[in-house]
């Protein structure tokens, strides 16, 4: 791999500022990557070359006449397929959407834009971004840069997949269950899910209102950490259009004393067994915090236990009445439906409730929300996997309860690479903090990767 591609977003805008490579070179080195790489793994499913060249001449014009340059001046990004970009398809996935090309970017897409980021291209993602593998029928399957025989996971597969195998440095991904955490550690790179409310949802498709709003997260994507809070410094507050959205003050990462956190660590919740390599990245995770000064103690939240049900007993409030009127009204057929998108339906409508039981159930969830964060009052941050092992061969993903555990309380987690598995396969770990304390996650994640190395190139 070119080591221009490799490097991180941050390094790539210093040396765009410091005029050490032009804008254009950055962009044309990494789609030579893609031109080399995303024909095994189908990841970028819009790639927008010429828009990008565009963008990136203008970008080195303006840095030539001394306009200022923004965080990310210059630099490829990637986005979800979920996600508007003005002029670029916008298919989630579903063939009835298959020929929708917004006119107005999504609010986080359009503040990369401002940042000076320049748009490579839109990556896959399962039917309505609703799968833990990156499978649809209009763009077909991504394969883990890792092994092509293999899922990068989902919903934000196709992101995960393209920044593992360089073929860009930053993206967009989203979070309902793991979605952003679950790729992220199949494909060994580092992803972020923000405080709910942190990042605007302006723009997403599909829409999102109702029961599940506050348990969906946009979220940055990178190899290395320190992207992380890069890109969500760019994406994060209000927008004037997403009610949600709250206007909560930031901290800075690199402004956290490691000494002073206290983080309880699990490597098995009591629901699903880890695998023996997921322990020892845990493991190695903790050890890597106790070497800068962090305090590590092993203890989980006996809240845990009630997730599964909670996290069910919400998705299928609803027995899929929304989300099949969605589906009908934008064309989409039974006959035009992934297999994993008409087994979720056959699945949720087999909910029955009354309007009794969604009291009794947001109750529940008022209950677990206090439970957890109760448990906090002793603690910064959480250390737990993501999953109970690296990435699985290609075929269904079950949900899995290291993840949705933390949707369902809105609060930030970070993915960060700490180990491999025996055939080397990423595995990554999850630091969760304290509700708007992304700057914990974000510190103790960067303590991790300096420990454990991060993010390695793929055999590809």
């Amino acid at each position: 791999m070119d080591e221009l591609v490799s490097r991180s977003a941050a390094s790539m805008a210093r040396a765009v500022r410091n005029r050490e490579v032009s804008s254009v070179e950055l962009v044309e080195a990494h789609l030579r990557r893609i031109d080399a790489v995303n024909p095994s793994l189908n990841a970028i499913i819009h790639l927008d070359a010429a828009g990008a060249l565009a963008a990136a001449r203008t970008a080195d014009a303006r840095l030539a006449d001394g306009a200022p340059a923004g965080p990310l001046h210059g630099v490829p990004v990637t986005v979800k397929d979920n996600l508007d970009v003005a002029g670029l398809p916008c298919t989630g996935g579903t063939r009835g959407r298959a020929g929708c090309v917004p006119g107005q970017d999504a609010t986080v897409v359009a503040r990369l834009r401002a940042a000076g980021a320049v748009i490579l291209g839109k990556t896959n993602l399962p039917e309505m971004a609703l799968a833990f593998v990156t499978d649809n029928l209009v763009h077909g399957r991504t394969n883990n840069p890792y092994d092509l025989a293999r899922t990068p996971g989902g919903s934000s597969g196709g992101e995960a997949a393209i920044i593992a195998a360089g073929g860009s440095p930053l993206g967009v991904g989203n979070d309902l269950a793991g979605s952003i955490r679950l790729p992220a550690h199949f494909c060994g790179i580092a992803g972020l899910k923000p405080t709910s409310g942190r990042v605007p949802l302006t723009g997403y498709f599909s829409p999102i209102v109702g029961l599940l709003k506050p348990l969906w997260h946009n979220g940055p994507m990178a190899r290395r950490v320190e992207d992380l809070a890069l890109g969500l410094a760019v994406m994060a507050g209000p927008d004037g259009r997403d009610p949600g959205a709250v206007p909560a003050p930031q901290g800075d990462p690199t402004a956290v004393d490691l000494r002073a956190p206290r983080i309880a660590v699990h490597a098995d919740n009591g629901i699903a067994s880890p695998s023996p390599e997921t322990v020892a990245a845990i493991g190695r995770a903790a050890d890597a915090l106790r070497d800068v000064g962090v305090q590590v103690v092993e203890e989980r939240p006996a809240a845990l236990a009630d997730a599964p049900g909670l996290f069910h007993r919400l998705f299928n409030a609803d027995a899929g009445t929304r989300l099949r009127a969605e589906i009908a009204a934008l064309g989409t057929t039974a006959t035009d439906m992934h297999p994993a998108m008409s087994g979720l339906l056959d699945a949720v409508e087999r909910s029955t409730g009354s309007v009794g039981d969604l009291t009794a159930l947001l109750a529940d969830l008022d209950r677990y929300r206090a439970a957890m964060l109760a448990f906090l009052t002793d603690y910064d941050a959480i250390l737990c996997p993501v999953d109970t092992e690296a990435a699985r061969p290609h075929g269904p993903v079950r949900g899995n309860s290291y993840a949705y555990p933390y949707n369902l309380t809105g609060w930030p987690a970070a993915v960060v690479r700490a180990g491999a598995s025996a055939t080397g396969l990423p595995i990554g770990v999850q630091i969760v903090a304290r509700p708007w304390r992304e700057d914990v996650a974000l510190a103790l994640a960067s303590a991790v990767e300096a420990g454990t190395g991060g993010w390695l190139p793929p055999p590809l």
